[in-house]
């Protein structure tokens, strides 16, 4: 069977901070906004991929996402399409709770770990059985539209992480080990007919000393 063709290089791109993001609150497949902070991240991260050539360009249609997206646009003169196959996993009754709400109401996510999909860890049980809604293997379909080019993908941290599990070639089984900050930029290659990771959460774009740790979502 031949393989769907790829493009030479995908550029994954997580979302600007959104307000519940500053407030370490769970969001799943929950819409809120920008914050002020994650539209400044969002200009930052449009002014360093302008004057690029771009095969495509696609984003999540949460809020969050497109209103990362539209600073893009400002910046490159490029039109996003909106996915709902981009949208961050769904973690059911976890979304909308404080992380530290987390560990009270589900004890055992609080003794395992870290629960946030863009930090280290995320229930095996739970991960599989929520993200059904929004499969990164399905979302990555239209990747078949392009043989070649860059492509520009704003997303979720969930999103990534697994799209970084399926080119090293293992399921994730809910264990995300990559940190991937807000407004940063993770690339998967395609060298030699094989797919390879080309860098992970970059943010040299942002100012270091307001670059967050990641937050849920």
């Amino acid at each position: 069977m031949t393989a769907r063709p790829w493009p030479a290089r995908l550029l994954l791109v997580r979302h600007g901070q959104s307000t519940w993001n500053s407030e370490h609150r769970i969001q799943g497949q929950l819409d809120p906004p920008l914050s002020d902070e994650g539209r400044r991240q969002a200009e930052r991260l449009g002014q360093r991929i302008a004057g690029r050539r771009f095969a495509g360009f696609y984003s999540s249609d949460l809020k969050r996402a497109v209103e990362t997206a539209q600073a893009i646009e400002a910046a490159t003169g490029l039109q996003a399409e909106p996915m709902a196959g981009l949208r961050e996993i769904f973690l059911g009754e976890w979304e909308g709770l404080r992380t530290d709400d987390l560990a009270v109401r589900f004890p055992e996510a609080g003794r395992a770990g870290p629960t946030s999909p863009t930090g280290t860890w995320c229930p095996v049980a739970r991960a599989q059985r929520f993200s059904r809604r929004a499969s990164p293997r399905r979302s990555m379909r239209f990747l078949g539209r392009h043989s070649h080019g860059d492509v520009v993908v704003v997303t979720h941290g969930g999103v990534i992480q697994i799209a970084l599990h399926r080119v090293i070639g293992r399921p994730s089984r809910g264990l995300f080990p990559f940190k991937i900050q807000n407004a940063s930029i993770s690339v998967i290659e395609r060298r030699d007919g094989r797919m390879v990771i080309g860098g992970v959460n970059d943010t040299e774009h942002l100012d270091p000393a307001r670059v967050a740790e990641p937050g849920p979502g």
